[in-house]
This record gives C-alpha cells, sequence and structure tokens, in this order.
C-alpha cells in the first residue's frame, strides 16, 4: 500500500493536469453543447437546439464538412505514399544519405506559423517566387491561394512540406524488415520492384495503418496553416471544421454552439477511425 501511494504521489502532477484541463473540459462541453452560452450571459438550456440548427439550418457547417472530407481523402493518402516512397529512398545505404535524411527532416520541426507565413508570401500572385519563376518561361501563374478554384489544391500541396516525421516513423519501421525474407526473393530471382511489392509492402502495412490513422485524424484537427494562410476564403473553399468551430467560439463567441460542432467532430472522427480498424485485418499483417 505504501508503494501504491508513493506511486500515486509521483504521478499526482500528471493526474491533477489532466483532470483540470483534459476530463473537466472534456465533461462541459457535453453540458454546453445543450445551451446557449455568449460568455457574457450564463448558460441556457435550448436542449437539441444547437444540434439541429447545425444539420438543417447551417450550409456553412456543411460546407466545412465537405472540406474537410476532401482534404482528409486527398492529401492523408498522397502524405502517406509520398513519405513510403521517399522513405525507400532514403533507405539506401549511400554517402551521405544522413545528411540526406536531416534535410528531409528539418521541414517537420519548422514552426507551423513560421513555414505559413513564408508561403504565404512565396505563393502571392503578384510579388510570389513561384509566379515569377514561372513568367520566366512564360506561364502566367494562378492566385494560388485567392483563387477558390485553386485554394483547396494548393493547401493539399503544402501538406507534403511536412512528411519528415511519417518517414522517421516509416524509417524506423523499415529497418525491422529481416534482411533474410530480401536474401531468399534475390536467390529466387526477384528483381527490385517484385522484392518491394512481395516483401516491403505486406511488412510494412502495420506502420502505413498507423500513419494513416494519425493523417485522418490530423486531417479533422486541421486549422493552423488554413487559419494563416486563408481565414476560411475564399467564398469558403478552405473553411475547415476544425476552423468554423474556432470561429463559431471565439469569432462570435457562441460557445454553447461550437461545443455541439466539436462533438459532432468527434463523433466523426470516432466512427471514420473505427471503421478504418474493422478494415485493417483484410490488409494489415502482422509478423
Amino acid at each position: 500500500m505504501r508503494r501504491d501511494r508513493l506511486g500515486y504521489l509521483f504521478i499526482s502532477p500528471w493526474l491533477i493536469g489532466f483532470a483540470v484541463f483534459t476530463a473537466l473540459p472534456f465533461i462541459a462541453s457535453v453540458c454546453l453543447s445543450f445551451t446557449h452560452y455568449t460568455v457574457a450571459s450564463s448558460p441556457t438550456w435550448v436542449g437539441l437546439a444547437n444540434y439541429q440548427t447545425l444539420l438543417f439550418d447551417d450550409p456553412s457547417f456543411w460546407t466545412a464538412i465537405w472540406n474537410t472530407l476532401v482534404y482528409a481523402l486527398v492529401a492523408v493518402p498522397l502524405g502517406v505514399a509520398a513519405a513510403f516512397v521517399l522513405a525507400l529512398l532514403l533507405n539506401v545505404e549511400v554517402r551521405g544519405i544522413a545528411v540526406y535524411r536531416t534535410i528531409f527532416f528539418l521541414p517537420h520541426i519548422v514552426p507551423v506559423v513560421a513555414s505559413s507565413v513564408v508561403f504565404m508570401w512565396v505563393l502571392n500572385p503578384q510579388i510570389g517566387l513561384v509566379n515569377g519563376i514561372l513568367r520566366l518561361v512564360g506561364i502566367e501563374g494562378p492566385a494560388w491561394l485567392q483563387d477558390p478554384s485553386w485554394s483547396m489544391t494548393t493547401l493539399i500541396m503544402l501538406s507534403l512540406w511536412g512528411i519528415g516525421g511519417s518517414v522517421v516513423i516509416y524509417l524506423a519501421g523499415l529497418k525491422d524488415v529481416p534482411a533474410s525474407l530480401y536474401e531468399a526473393a534475390r536467390i529466387d530471382g526477384a528483381n527490385v520492384v517484385q522484392r518491394a511489392i512481395h516483401i516491403t509492402m505486406p511488412m510494412m502495412t502495420p506502420v502505413i495503418f498507423f500513419n494513416l490513422v494519425m493523417g485522418i485524424i490530423h486531417a479533422f484537427q486541421y486549422f493552423t496553416q488554413a487559419y494563416i494562410l486563408t481565414s476560411g476564403g475564399p467564398q469558403e473553399s478552405t473553411l475547415f471544421l476544425a476552423l468554423y468551430l474556432f470561429f463559431r467560439a471565439w469569432r462570435y463567441l457562441d460557445l454553447g454552439y461550437a461545443s455541439a460542432l466539436a462533438w459532432i467532430m468527434f463523433v466523426l472522427v470516432a466512427s471514420i477511425t473505427y471503421g478504418l480498424f474493422k478494415t485493417h485485418k483484410r490488409w494489415v499483417h502482422y509478423e
């Protein structure tokens, strides 16, 4: 018993922090989602009115849902595939490979706000570096972030900037693939492509599954880049779910409505994650 009390004493700072900053707000948001609460006044019970308004009378909510789903369905698979291919290239033992790995990992540790501000200048349609280079070869570049038809595509392309973290995870997984499997396949006459398809891919499916799940969760929490680069515009073409939640909570101070929005987002993420876990037995192979 004394050892148990001592253990709880050591972890008490974490327990207190979790209770105050995570568990309590979690429970409070459930209650607030059934109220009309604007900070300036006390919460007023409205029942399911917030959810009814969200689902039936708020077109911006459905726009945010659509934009988030499009981003998740395109950016996440693209990021998973690009990171995996890059990890395969960086797994080759050549001179200076540590330098190349460092270079590709550096964007991952650059603060998101700083990189977003840089991209805001680089993609400026008038004075930006990208359009400036395109003009040198006789091409008039698009407005990128200021054009509704290009804004989502631009954010998806920018999502590839920070895939260095996933690359490191893939590299760690590649190191765990038994060399004996490659040697046996090489003896049987399998070429590089065949070894990649029949050995590397199946052995890496647990790592791919992990990055896929984490990518989906992060896609539904996509906020900082959209807030800095577009603020949901132009014409709500980049209004994501997390961004809309932030606007409702702190621009309009409608915390009850924002709490309902947060719980709908939670249900969506939990449902999609559950669906992925239901399918993983069909294609994820454990050693």
